[in-house]
Order: C-alpha cells, then sequence, then structure tokens
C-alpha cells in the first residue's frame, strides 16, 4: 500500500488529473463506438464460423474449434472491460468513492490479464495444432477432434486466469490507471509488482515467439510438401493454404498489437532508476505510453474476427483463382486410396 492510503485499498495511487482533464481524454462516445464495432465483428466471426464447421474429426475441425475459442474469448473480452470503461466514460464516476476496497479494481485487473493472454496462448496452441497436423500427419489422426480443441481451450483459459489471479492472491498489484478509468497491473518497483509483470510480459512474448517459430516451419514444411507434384495431387491445398493464412494473419495481428506493450511493461519495470516513485507516482509521459500501447492492444479483439472473415477461401480464391483447381478438401492426415480398400 501506498503512503497516505490507509483509509482505501491498495489499488490507489497519487494521482495528478483533474475532472477536466478526464472529460477531454475520456469519451464515451468513442469507448462505446470502439466496443460494438468489436462486438459485432466477433458476432459475424462467430457466425460464419457456425456455418463454417465440418463433422467428424477432421484436422480443419479441429483448429476452427480453436479459432471459434478465440474469437468468443475477444468477443466476452470486450463485453466484460468494456461494460466497465464505457461506464466509467459516461458518469465519470469516483472510483475512490463506488469501489474504496478495490473489489471492482481487481476484477477488472484480472480480466485485462486474462482476456490479453488467452489470444496469445490460443494463437500459440493454434500454431502447434497446425504444425503437429502438417508436419506429423500419421501420428495424431485421434488427436485432431472438437472435443481435444475445447478442452485445449479450457487449458488455455484455466492458465490465463490462474495468472491473472496472482495479484490478488499476493504476487503484485492491480492498480487505478491514467485518467482514472481502467485497471491494469502496476509498474512499481516492488519485488512483488516486477515479478508480476515481467511473468506476464515473458508468458505474452515466449507465446508470440512460439508462433512464429511453429508456423515458420510448418509454413516450410507446407511448400516443401508441394513442390512434389505427385504428393500436391494426393493432397489437395485449398484448406490447407486456408488455415495457414488465417493462422499467419492471427500471429501477425498479435504480435504488431500486443508486443509494443509486452516490451514497454518489461523495460519500464527493469528502469533504474524505477520508473515509480515510493509514493506510487508515475510521470505523466509513462502513463500516456501505457495507455497509447494499451489501447493499440484493444484492436487485437477487433482484428482477430475479421482475420477469418476476409482470409476463407472464398476471398483467397478470388485472389489466387488456381486455389479452386481442385475441388477436394484438403487433409495431411493418412488417406486410404480405392486400391488400398480393395474391391467394394
Amino acid at each position: 500500500m501506498w503512503p497516505n492510503d490507509t483509509a482505501l485499498g491498495p489499488c490507489f495511487r497519487p494521482t495528478n488529473i483533474t475532472l477536466e482533464e478526464r472529460r477531454l481524454i475520456a469519451s464515451p462516445w468513442f469507448a462505446a463506438s470502439f466496443c460494438v464495432v468489436g462486438l459485432a465483428s466477433n458476432l459475424l466471426a462467430l457466425s460464419a464460423l457456425a456455418g463454417a464447421r465440418p463433422g467428424g474429426s477432421s484436422p480443419r475441425s479441429s483448429f476452427l474449434t480453436l479459432l471459434c475459442g478465440l474469437v468468443l474469448t475477444d468477443f466476452l473480452g470486450l463485453l466484460v472491460t468494456g461494460i466497465i470503461v464505457v461506464s466509467q466514460h459516461a458518469i465519470l464516476f469516483d472510483w475512490r468513492a463506488v469501489d474504496p476496497r478495490c473489489r471492482l479494481c481487481d476484477f477488472m485487473g484480472v480480466a485485462m490479464v486474462f482476456f490479453g493472454l488467452c489470444p496469445l496462448l490460443l494463437g500459440a496452441a493454434m500454431a502447434s495444432e497446425r504444425f503437429l497436423g502438417i508436419t506429423r500427419p500419421f501420428s495424431r489422426p485421434a488427436a485432431a477432434s472438437p472435443r481435444r480443441a475445447w478442452a485445449s481451450v479450457a487449458l488455455v483459459w484455466a492458465a490465463a486466469l490462474a495468472l491473472g489471479l496472482l495479484p490478488p492472491l499476493g504476487l503484485g498489484r492491480y492498480s487505478l490507471q491514467y485518467p482514472g478509468s481502467w485497471c491494469f497491473l502496476t509498474l512499481g518497483a516492488g519485488a512483488g509488482d516486477v515479478a508480476f509483470a515481467l511473468l506476464f510480459a515473458l508468458l505474452g512474448g515466449l507465446s508470440v515467439a512460439l508462433s512464429f517459430v511453429l508456423n515458420t516451419v510448418s509454413v516450410a514444411a507446407l511448400c516443401r510438401v508441394y513442390r512434389d507434384q505427385e504428393a500436391a495431387q494426393q493432397r489437395p491445398r485449398d484448406r490447407e493454404v486456408e488455415m495457414m493464412v488465417q493462422l499467419l494473419g492471427i500471429m501477425v495481428v498479435a504480435s504488431v498489437c500486443w508486443m509494443p506493450l509486452l516490451v514497454f511493461i518489461a523495460q519500464t519495470v527493469l528502469r533504474k532508476p524505477p520508473a515509480m516513485s515510493a509514493s506510487g507516482q508515475l510521470s505523466r509521459a509513462v502513463e500516456k505510453q501505457l495507455l497509447i500501447y494499451l489501447r493499440v492492444a484493444t484492436w487485437n479483439q477487433i482484428l482477430d474476427p475479421w482475420v477469418y472473415i476476409l482470409f476463407r477461401r472464398a476471398v483467397l480464391r478470388r485472389l489466387q483463382p488456381r486455389l479452386s483447381s481442385r475441388p477436394r478438401s484438403l487433409s495431411l492426415q493418412p488417406q486410404l486410396t480405392q486400391d488400398a480398400r480393395g474391391p467394394l
């Protein structure tokens, strides 16, 4: 707890911002429009996914299940955090009066960490699924099932939630951030604050790095397979190309949106002398940078569904007509030919 805050919870830091400044910075119309566009985009993607999911245990079914988990997570993230932010911008309530014990702040902090990490972890899970599907197709026919994919989504949710609950359990703190409309991890010099901030930044960064490595290997393996014309004829490539393009798009969006914030968090908590004073104050420049990077990161939740909406086969075929020359679905799974099955 910071000095002079003994009557309040541990989430309140000294801030020097007037009500008029908050009105200029925090526009309820911008926040509401951002949330509405994001929610509509994710609902559109969920609707398209519901109509595109194939039956059975094909690799595409597993991939689309993971993608559905990603879009659903983005939708819920915008809904939960958007309600709090838009409400705060609309009525500009005094957080100290409304939430003196920091319960709402802790809830929002957990939500920010949870819904921030989940897309990065799910991106890594999707990259792992495609890596195995392309490079080890004969070893995983039973693994490509929607049930196993939903289990992977649940595991990611559990891991992100466990990390988000660390500050309420004693490691690090969530605190009210500039301009007083949202809560997030504390960029302080305390051992707990530094440990939690680095854990969040490193886990997010490693997820992006893992996605990059696995996707690079998968693309290289896919290109190598299709240099062999006979293999290409046996394994029509339209669906495989579709999945890899979508996965690469998700990786690029996550990298562009989240890496600036993750790097900024790590740099700030490791800065010498500390960026945060003993009283809990950050310079206005650091506070504004954090706000800008956070806003960039939230675009991930809007752009993710559009990766799927725009990079479907119908769109890809217009860009590359040769993709429509092989009508059969692609599967790198072992396929029995009619000769192998014997006479019917």
